[in-house]
C-alpha cells in the first residue's frame, strides 16, 4: 500500500466540554437544526482499546451534515480515551479529521510503518473506528471509518 486508498475527508471532530451546550452553539451559528446528542462508544459491541488496552471509554456526540463533510461533537465521559486525554492537555478544539476506507487492516499497517501508530480504535453496529496519532507527521489525529454498508 502508497497511501491512503481515499483521500477525500468526510468528518472534522471536535471535543467539547459540554455536547448539549455545543450542539446549541454550533446549530446557531450555522442556522440549522440541534441535532440529538446520542452516547457513542458505550456498548459491549464497541470493543473500544485505547493505547493498547481495553476500555470503557464513552462520550456524548453531535452529528452536523455540513455538504460532503460531518462535523461531529465529542465530549468526553468516563474511562481513558483519546477524547479525553486530548480535552486533558489542549482544552476544547479541533481532535481529528476521518477518512473512510474499506481497507481498515492495511491502512492502520502503512500508517504505523510510516510512524503513526494507532492509539484508539472501536467499533459500533454498523463499522468501525480507528484514530491514528500522526501529530508528529501531520500535525494532527486522523480517522480511519470504515462502514459494513
Amino acid at each position: 500500500m502508497n497511501g491512503l486508498e481515499n483521500k477525500v475527508i468526510v468528518q472534522i471532530g471536535i471535543i467539547v466540554r459540554d455536547a448539549e451546550k455545543a450542539a446549541r452553539e454550533y446549530a446557531g451559528v450555522f442556522n440549522i437544526p440541534e441535532p440529538q446528542v446520542v452516547r457513542i462508544a458505550a456498548d459491549d459491541f464497541a470493543r473500544t482499546s485505547f493505547r493498547g488496552q481495553a476500555s470503557d471509554a464513552s462520550g456524548r456526540a453531535a452529528f452536523f451534515d455540513l455538504g460532503p463533510v460531518q462535523m461531529e461533537i465529542i465530549e468526553p465521559i468516563g474511562a481513558p480515551s483519546t477524547w479525553q486525554e486530548f480535552l486533558d492537555q489542549h482544552g476544547p478544539g479541533i481532535h481529528h479529521i476521518a477518512f473512510r476506507t474499506t481497507q481498515l487492516p492495511e491502512s492502520l499497517a502503512f500508517l504505523d510503518a510510516a510512524g503513526m501508530p494507532l492509539i484508539q480504535s472501536g467499533g459500533w453496529d454498523g463499522g468501525q473506528y480507528a484514530y491514528v496519532d500522526a501529530t508528529e507527521k501531520l500535525g494532527m489525529i486522523l480517522e480511519l471509518l470504515r462502514f459494513d454498508h
